[in-house]
C-alpha cells in the first residue's frame, strides 16, 4: 500500500478560491476544538455520515465540489496498488477540520483518531486522511512530516490548492514556519473512517463543532438559512 498520494491542482482555480474564501472568513473560526498537539491552532470542525452529507453542503455550499473529489472509494483507491483496489474499504464516516496555524506555530507528532471516542472504537484510525492546503504563507517551514512507526516516509512542503491523501495509521506533524507576524497556514483536513454498523450508529448524521461562541453560530445559520 502506498503511504501517500499527492495532487498539485486539486480544484479548478475559481472553485478553489471560492472554497478558501468561504472557509477562512467563516464566523465559526475560533479556538480549535481539538486538544493536545492542536492547542496553538484555530478553526472549526464537522462530524458527518453519508446521511448528513447534504447538510454539510447546505451549510458550506463551496465544499460540494471538493467532497465529490475526495470522499469515499476514489480517495482510498489513490493509495492502493492495483491488485488491492477491489478489496478497499469504503469510508462511511468523516471528521472535517478547518485548521489554521499562525506564524511560529506547529502541530506535534500524532496519529489521527478523533472519532474513536464517539464511535466507542478504542483502536479506530482513519482509512486515510485527506488534506487540502487553503493558504500557505511565503515563509520557511510548515512542511507535513509523515512516519510509519520510527521510519520517515515523507516530508511534504505545502502549496495552495495542493491535495495530499495519506494512510490514516501514519504518524504526522506540521513543522513550525517563519516569515512574518500575522501569517497563517490554513488547511482543510478530512479524516475518513470505515466503521461497522454498531459503531456507525453511535455517530451523528451531522454535527458542527466550533468554539467561536453562540453568536457565531447564529451568524452562520442566518447567512446560510439552514437548519442548525
Amino acid at each position: 500500500m502506498r503511504d501517500y498520494h499527492l495532487q498539485r491542482e486539486a480544484l479548478p482555480p475559481e472553485e478553489f478560491r471560492a472554497l478558501r474564501d468561504a472557509l477562512l472568513s467563516s464566523p465559526l473560526v475560533g479556538r480549535s476544538t481539538l486538544a493536545g498537539p492542536f492547542q496553538s491552532s484555530r478553526g472549526f470542525a464537522v462530524i458527518f455520515r453519508d446521511a448528513g452529507r447534504s447538510r454539510v453542503c447546505g451549510h458550506f455550499p463551496t465544499l460540494a465540489p471538493w467532497l465529490d473529489a475526495v470522499l469515499g472509494a476514489p480517495a482510498v483507491r489513490a493509495l492502493m496498488p492495483w491488485w488491492r483496489k477491489p478489496g478497499a474499504r469504503t469510508p462511511n464516516a468523516w471528521y472535517l477540520n478547518v485548521l489554521l496555524v499562525s506564524e511560529g506555530g506547529a502541530v506535534a507528532r500524532h496519529v489521527d483518531a478523533t472519532l474513536r471516542k464517539p464511535a466507542e472504537e478504542p483502536d479506530a484510525v482513519p482509512e486515510l486522511v485527506s488534506v487540502l492546503y487553503l493558504q500557505v504563507p511565503g515563509a520557511r517551514g510548515g512542511e507535513l512530516q509523515l512516519w510509519d512507526g520510527p521510519t520517515s516516509v515523507g516530508r511534504l512542503p505545502p502549496a495552495p490548492n495542493q491535495l495530499v491523501h495519506f494512510r490514516g495509521a501514519l504518524a504526522h506533524a506540521v513543522e513550525p514556519f517563519s516569515g512574518g507576524e500575522g501569517q497563517v497556514r490554513a488547511s482543510l483536513v478530512i479524516e475518513q473512517y470505515h466503521f461497522g454498523p454498531e459503531a456507525l450508529e453511535r455517530l451523528p448524521d451531522f454535527k458542527l463543532e466550533s468554539r467561536a461562541g453562540f453568536g457565531a453560530f447564529l451568524q452562520h445559520h442566518a447567512s446560510r438559512h439552514v437548519e442548525p
